[in-house]
C-alpha cells in the first residue's frame, strides 16, 4: 500500500501562485504513474497533471502554461507549482499514486482562488 498525505493548499487571489507537495509512505522510484486530481465545489474529480516515472507529464488544457508538475524520487516526493491562478481553479487538491493497476489518494488539500 502507499499513503500520500498533501500540503500547501490556501487561499490566494486571482494571478497569484501556490505549490503543492504530496509525500509518499515508500520509496515512489517503483510507482509509474502519480498526478494531481481536484475536485472543484459541486463537481465531480478531474484531472489536473500525471507523470510518470521517466518524466513524461501530461496535463489538463485548462491548466497547461500554467502548472508544473514534478518529482523527486529520492524524497518521495510529487509536487505541484500552480501559477497565474483563476477563481475556476478553486477546489480540493488529491495526490494520486498508481502502482499495479491500483490508485492510492491522498485526503486532500483545499486552494481556495479569490476574484
Amino acid at each position: 500500500q502507499v499513503q500520500l498525505v498533501e500540503s500547501g493548499g490556501g487561499l490566494v487571489q486571482a494571478g497569484g501562485s501556490l505549490r503543492l507537495s504530496c509525500v509518499a509512505s515508500r520509496n515512489i522510484f517503483s510507482i509509474n504513474t502519480m498526478g494531481w486530481y481536484r475536485q472543484p465545489p459541486g463537481k465531480q474529480r478531474e484531472l489536473v497533471a500525471l507523470i510518470v516515472r521517466g518524466g513524461t507529464t501530461n496535463y489538463a488544457d485548462s491548466v497547461k502554461g500554467r502548472f508544473t508538475i514534478s518529482r523527486d524520487n529520492a524524497k518521495n516526493m510529487v509536487y505541484l507549482q500552480m501559477s497565474s491562478l483563476k477563481p475556476e481553479d478553486t477546489g480540493i487538491y488529491y495526490c494520486l499514486a498508481n502502482k499495479d493497476g491500483v490508485n492510492y489518494w491522498g485526503k486532500g488539500t483545499l486552494v481556495t482562488v479569490s476574484s
